[in-house]
Parts: C-alpha cells; structure tokens; sequence
C-alpha cells in the first residue's frame, strides 16, 4: 500500500512537471520573439562585365573562379556571380538635338527606334530624352513602344525651332545655350536610372561637343557612376556643321554662354581649333562606366553598331563582392581579369561607396 502510494505520488509529480514545461513553452516561444534582433547591413558591391577573345569575339562560357578581382589593389573575393542573358533591362536614349546634328538626326531617330523596338522585351523600360540648349524628358520610362515610337516623332522637333514646348515632361530640364551633353548625362543618371534596380545602360548619340552646360565632364561621369549604370556613346559627327575655323560657338547665335570657357569679346569661344575632339570626351565618359565608344561610318553603319551594343547587353557577367571593412565612403577603383592573359574585360573602372 505504502509503495503504490509512493508510485503515486511520484506520478503525479512528473504529470504537474509536464504539464507546467508545457504551459510554459508558449510563454518561452514569446519572450524569444520579443527579444531585439540584431541586423547587419551587409553592403555588396556589384559589377557588369563583357569579356572578349582575342579576335574581338564575346565570350559567354566563364565561371567565377576565371575572374579575378581587385578594389582599390586589394584582392577581392566574388560571392556573387551569375550570367546575365536575360534579365530586365533598363536603358536611357540621350540624342543630340543641337544644330550640328542637324543633317544626321533623322537617321539617329529612326535607328535607334528600329533598336529600341527591338532590343525591348516585355519587362524591359526605355527612356528618351533629347539635348541641345536644354535638357528634355521626351518619354519617361516605358515598356510601350507606341509611346517610344512617339518620343521619337518628337526628336525631329528640337528646341532651337519649336522653342521651349516641349512635347514631354519638362521635368529636369535645364535651360541654357548650347549643347548640354553633361547636364543630360547627369539628368539621366539622377533622375531615371539611380532609382532602378538591375542592368542599367545609357546610349548617347552626339558628336560630344559639350557647349553650355552647367555640370562639368567629371560630375556627370560620377553621376552615371553612382547610378551603376553603363554608357555607350556612338559617335555621329556631321563635320561640315562646324563651317571654318573660327565659327563654331556661333551657329545659330547660341553657344555663348555657361561651360567651357568663352572669348568674353563675342568671338570663338575655341581661337586654337575647330572644335573640341567630342570623340575623347565621349571615349572617357565610356570608359570610366564601363561601356564602349562607336563610330559611324561608311563601314560601320548605325545599325550595325546597335546590333553589338545588344551582344553586349545580352551577354554580361554579374558579380558581386563585399568589400572590406575598412573600405570607406568616396571612390574606389576596381580592377576585374581573368585568367586567360589573351581576354579583355569591359567593365567599369570604379564606384562610389556612401554619400
């Protein structure tokens, strides 16, 4: 009798345990969740590349470990790494509406919609803007092509011969004389491609004579730097809009005031030449993001050189590193190989960390 009572009680004990433990789990369930979770902001930098043979061919067959990658001289180690083929795609269409574009502008418009409606899929946005004593949102971005082809109609109409009625949005648009090339460069960057994720690109068709603008060269290179976004310039220069020596900065009347520096006597705001090498300036700004520079001509006609931007933008490598913690704010260079000696990697040279 003593025993089983003892067995009883001990029963009982174990059940009034059990039962506590288990009205208590819940209350132990919450009190974890209440506790303050701490979170790291780990920060990734990201970098799109096309890599080239020899012969100039794309190459899409690398893995990660045939990259190396360098910041600042510092060995890098890419945790991230993908082929990008098919991801959506943001692009910003920048063209020179200036008077020394006069004579080509209707080829550049209706190439590049031929390259627009083609190259854009379904989840992919396009943007146009247009430059010459201002900078103008013709068509915000877009997956319409009805829309694109419209911003087109509206290129052949620049602003030197519908004054400041614009057909877009006048929104970001600076005013001025000339040709503000930087000041669209960097419109673009801030305004369109900063707030979007993903491959970004912008294509500028000019002949790179900057000549009003309130940015400088450096600032609108940061710009499109900052934006992660790539730059293609295609150069389209129409020599003979320039006239002779001595007449550039005074087509039209205009070109007389802000950027590069002028006479201060209403004379050639370039005494020394013709007019600045925009093939150098358009060349740096491609470098320096990462894209490259064309050439129109008689060999390489505008529609070919739209065909090797699309190779390009269909065929990048996407990496992604974590840098060090001691990397700070401000600009850093990076230098991005592989192993095979003979290949050539397009990418960016650098970018901005922070504010």
């Amino acid at each position: 009798m003593g025993g089983n009572g003892h067995g009883k009680t001990i029963g009982s004990v174990r059940l009034s345990l059990l039962l506590a433990l288990f009205l208590l789990a819940p209350c132990e369930a919450l009190r974890a969740k209440e506790q303050p979770k701490i979170s790291v902001e780990v920060k990734v930098a990201n970098v799109l590349a096309t890599v080239r043979d020899k012969h100039g061919g794309i190459v899409t067959n690398l893995g990660k470990d045939d990259f190396v990658l360098e910041e600042d001289g510092h060995p890098q180690m890419i945790t991230y790494f993908s082929r990008e083929s098919d991801l959506p795609l943001t692009l910003g269409l920048l063209v020179d509406t200036s008077l020394s574009q006069r004579r080509v502008l209707a080829q550049e418009s209706n190439a590049s919609y031929s390259f627009l409606d083609y190259l854009l899929r379904e989840k992919d946005l396009a943007c146009v803007i247009h430059f010459d004593r201002e900078v103008e949102l013709l068509q915000d971005l877009t997956s319409s092509h009805k829309k694109l082809q419209e911003a087109r109609g509206h290129l052949n109409e620049p602003s030197f011969s519908r004054g400041n009625s614009g057909s877009g949005g006048s929104r970001g648009s600076y005013g001025g004389g000339g040709t503000l090339l930087y000041d669209a460069v960097y419109l673009a960057s801030n305004e369109e491609m900063k707030k979007q994720q993903g491959r970004k690109a912008l294509i500028i068709l000019s002949d790179g004579v900057d000549n009003g603008s309130k940015e400088s060269l450096v600032t609108a290179i940061e710009s499109a730097q900052r934006a992660d976004t790539v730059v293609y310039s295609i150069l389209f220069a129409d020599e003979e809009a320039y006239g002779s020596p001595g007449n550039f900065g005074n087509l039209g009347g205009m070109g007389r005031r802000g950027g590069m520096g002028g006479t201060g006597r209403g004379g050639s705001r370039y005494p020394q030449q013709e007019h600045p090498d925009g093939k150098k300036i358009l060349e740096r700004i491609s470098k320096e993001t990462g894209g490259r520079l064309f050439e129109v001509s008689k060999k390489q006609p505008i529609d070919d050189i739209y065909s090797q931007i699309e190779d390009e933008l269909r065929n990048q490598y996407s990496l992604g590193y974590t840098p060090g913690a001691d990397s700070g704010t401000g600009y850093h260079k990076i230098l991005l190989t592989t192993k095979q000696k003979d290949q050539i990697v397009q990418t960016r040279q650098g970018y901005y960390a922070g504010q």
